[in-house]
């Protein structure tokens, strides 16, 4: 109505209001109110009424706010088009589809409007068909087929052929009896009306496909939670959940003045909701009931436990809504949209839904194509699955209980037996001179990687749902792999610098290795665990933890765990300034790396012997330690870190070229080797020899290069760091952005 949006135009600019305070006035997003003011988006009565009190309009707004689709009627054509909701947000590139759809040639006639249980399709549906119904003069027609209407039988293709009927003049008397009699009748009751047919709630394309008329000039739009992909001529027009501004405007609009004060509230809720329509308006309808402050239904909402039972107001429920779609669901699609509740909340990769479904070669894939059809999963081009968090909760709390105990474990054991075979796997190629231990289950047949680069990717793009499956191990008493997985996941959080699913999933495997009373195994734990913690600058408990990781291996006769517990030891005592220690133990595990050709480990030792050296003045052993491990360097990012070191050892001596020269190296090497981090820390390094010099311009140049990338550099455990705040005074360290 473009004489609505004008009139708002000039009452706006009148008062001196600007459009983004006019938005924060009625709660509709900014683009939406240009496009109202421009005559080029609906104009629903509950923004009519906003605008009107905002602009102090005394009801002259609302009153040219007529609705345009209640028109007189047309030659006697029924509009029976149910009520349009006052609360319609967003939604502008679904109902420029459809407007393109009605009001375009007759080549498309054909709508189908699809998305999950609570998405707000028939909102949609019915919004577009009431600004398009003065186009239909010979009627806008709307039918429930009940497809998933609880207590209410599917309505059948005949009777609802005969409903058609009895509204375009078809008396009582005689009809044909059979489906394609009435299909036949029905057709030419159509020919030569421009009608717009709307079938809310179908179950399937079978469905619905007799009621399609075969008139050019008419069209019929289709909602469904399924895609009905068997409707080949039909456009499809998928409804996704909203956009966080349009789900905050819904909750406002609906629950007006009893709506969250706080934003940041606000956005939780409607976080914890999942932006899905019907979730919102149960929740605005909670503070219009009263009884709930917004900080505890945000509580309520935040606890996985309690969130399905939150969004139930009584009359309404997203768990009662997702149960028709599941119950729908013939047995196999039942279990396995079951078991997929036990895969981390993470998308899923198609091989390992393979592993946790145990079926035949692509029967799974079959499977996943119909829940992915009936909006119950969602499915990318490369097979990836993903749950919405809602319909993970409702998978939770109701299908994986319906199977048994014994297959659900079993399922647990195949998927977690597949992922540490697959990021061993993945281990491998990355850091192929690694220890990891001995393994029980089979290289998996299908790797998305086949190089250490594709292996990193891999792991940069799965580790929160890896790290979700070393939990799931736990959960099932799958000792052995739990410990297994989170070994050999710590080189991988080491090198991104993940500290916190580092030490979550080590917690989590020293739980399973001490309740499989394996000593070995929980001393490697013990001993990633204090790693962790020396990375994270809590030394005290790192060298309580690499204790306890010697006694440990001492106790099950691994010499090998004992050295390298010892190894780690002596870092975290040289982190806490005791060089001269850390020094006598570096030396004599040095020896033994030697003795059992362990290069890789030779190589770390040889860098914290540099730094012990370097600690105590002793520049010229320091800078022998550091060329030597430069020489047997056999990874890129080892290689980076130990010319690093050398730089550390000429900044330290007071080498000022010697040291830029190294560091620049350095900053090479890491970005070769792909470390941020590594990076970060040489260009601070050079930034460090820069201020030293007497160039703060470089200094600055270098230091802000540093601080640009996502990481912490920590002055508690890099000399770079210390360097850093001593050469600017009192500062925080460069942390992640």
């Amino acid at each position: 109505m473009p004489e609505f949006g004008a009139e708002v135009r000039r009452r706006r600019q009148s008062a001196g209001m600007s459009l983004t305070a006019l938005a924060a006035a009625v709660h509709f997003t900014k683009g939406y109110l240009s496009k109202v003011e421009n005559g080029k988006a609906r104009v629903n009565r509950g923004l009519a009424e906003a605008c009107d009190r905002a602009l102090a309009a005394q009801g002259e707004l609302l009153a040219l706010a007529v609705d345009p689709a209640s028109p007189a009627r047309r030659s006697g054509g029924i509009v029976g088009l149910p009520e349009d909701t006052r609360h319609f947000v967003g939604r502008e590139a679904e109902l420029a589809a459809l407007s393109t759809l009605l009001r375009g040639p007759g080549d498309l006639r054909v709508g189908v409007v699809h998305g999950m249980a609570g998405a707000g399709k028939t909102a949609v549906v019915v919004a577009a068909a009431r600004l398009a119904a003065d186009a239909f003069p010979d009627g806008c027609l709307f039918f429930d087929l009940h497809g998933h209407t609880p207590g209410v039988p599917l309505l059948s293709p005949s009777e609802g052929l005969r409903r058609l009927l009895r509204l375009l003049d078809v008396g009582d008397g005689p009809v044909p009896a059979d489906q394609d009699g009435l299909a036949n009748l029905f057709r030419d009751r159509l020919r030569g009306r421009r009608m717009l047919l709307v079938f809310d709630n179908v179950r399937s394309a079978e469905q619905v496909r007799p009621l399609i008329p075969g008139e050019q000039s008419c069209r019929v739009l289709i909602t469904s939670r399924g895609r009905l992909p068997a409707l080949d001529d039909a456009r499809h027009i998928p409804v996704p959940t909203l956009s966080r501004p349009a789900a905050l405007a819904l909750l406002r609009s609906i629950a007006g003045d009893r709506a969250p004060e706080d934003e940041t509230v606000a956005a939780e809720i409607v976080g914890h909701c999942g932006l899905l329509p019907l979730a919102v308006r149960i929740a605005a309808a909670r503070f219009v009931a009263g009884g709930w402050s917004a900080t505890r239904f945000r509580d309520r909402l935040a606890d996985e436990t309690t969130r399905l039972a939150a969004l139930d107001d009584g009359e309404r429920s997203v768990a009662a809504a997702f149960a028709l779609s599941y119950e729908a669901l013939p047995a196999d699609q039942r279990r396995l949209f079951g078991l997929l509740a036990l895969h981390p909340a993470a998308p899923a990769e198609a091989v390992s839904i393979d592993a946790l479904a145990g079926l035949e070669a692509g029967e799974a894939d079959r499977l996943l194509d119909r829940l992915h059809d009936a909006h119950l999963v969602s499915r990318d081009a490369e097979g990836a699955v993903e749950l919405h968090d809602l319909l993970r909760r409702f998978a939770v709390r109701y299908a994986l209980p319906e199977i048994a105990e014994a297959e659900r474990r079993a399922a647990a054991a195949r998927l977690v037996g597949h992922t540490v075979a697959a990021v061993a796997a993945a281990d491998e190629l990355a850091e192929p001179h690694r220890f990891r231990p001995e393994l029980d289950c089979p290289r998996p047949a299908h790797l998305s990687y086949v190089d250490a680069d594709g292996a990193l990717a891999w792991q940069r793009a799965q580790w929160p749902g890896l790290a979700g499956v070393v939990e799931l191990a736990a959960d099932h008493r799958l000792y052995r792999h739990c410990w297994q997985l989170a070994f050999i996941l710590r080189a991988f959080f080491f090198r991104e610098r993940l500290f916190e699913p580092w030490i979550r999933t080590h917690r989590r495997a020293l739980e399973a290795a001490e309740a499989a009373g394996d000593l070995s195994a929980t001393g490697m734990i013990l001993n990633n665990l204090g790693m962790a913690c020396v990375e994270s600058g809590d030394l005290d408990e790192a060298v309580l933890l690499h204790e306890r990781a010697r006694v440990c291996f001492a106790g099950s006769r691994d010499e090998r765990g004992a050295t390298d517990a010892l190894s780690s030891l002596a870092w975290a005592r040289l982190y806490r300034g005791d060089a001269a220690a850390a020094l006598d133990d570096l030396t004599a595990v040095l020896a033994l790396y030697r003795d059992a050709g362990r290069i890789r480990n030779v190589v770390i030792a040889l860098r914290g012997l540099a730094f012990a050296c370097a600690a105590l003045n002793r520049f010229p052993e320091a800078r022998l330690h550091a060329d030597e491990a430069r020489s047997l360097a056999q990874l890129p990012v080892d290689l980076a870190m130990s010319v690093t070191c050398l730089a550390w050892v000429h900044f330290g001596a007071g080498s000022w070229e010697d040291a830029g020269r190294r560091y620049a190296e350095a900053a090479e090497l890491a970005d070769l080797a792909g470390s941020e981090y590594e990076r970060a820390r040489a260009l601070l390094g050079l930034g460090n020899v820069a201020a030293s010099r007497g160039d703060p311009e470089a200094a600055a140049r270098y230091w802000a290069e540093a601080a640009a990338y996502r990481v912490t550099l920590d002055p508690v455990v890099l000399g770079e760091a210390r360097s850093h705040l001593e050469l600017t005074g009192p500062a925080r360290p460069i942390r992640r952005r």
